[in-house]
């Protein structure tokens, strides 16, 4: 499955004017750095992939539509999948993108 153009716009336009985003294809899907660390992407297996700090992890996967994001079947702290539904409205994207910059800006820069 390719990711949706759709979403990959929606998000553009919420980080696009920022400093220090840049666009890169990863996991199947397109994803959003923050200096060259990865924010959010338009999932290649359909809705949102983001990262978050990894403390607040268990806490996020309450919410609803968020899943641990899993590789190789092992489910990665930091790292979430929120369905579809749970980015339909411009708010709900909002929250997730904003939570996905916020981390990566609290990283080092890998530029």
């Amino acid at each position: 499955m390719a990711y949706d153009e759709d979403l990959a716009n929606r998000i553009r336009e919420l980080v696009g004017m920022q400093d220090g985003v840049s666009e890169m294809r990863m996991f199947g899907g397109l994803a959003f750095l923050i200096d060259g660390n990865m924010a959010v992407a338009a999932s290649g297996q359909g809705g949102l992939m983001l990262r978050v700090e990894p403390g607040e992890t268990d806490a996020l996967l309450g919410k609803p539509h968020a899943h641990a994001f899993e590789m190789r079947g092992r489910a990665m702290k930091g790292w979430l999948r929120i369905d579809v539904e749970g980015v339909q409205s411009k708010r709900q994207l909002e929250r997730w993108v904003a939570r996905g910059v916020d981390y990566a800006r609290s990283l080092p820069s890998k530029r």
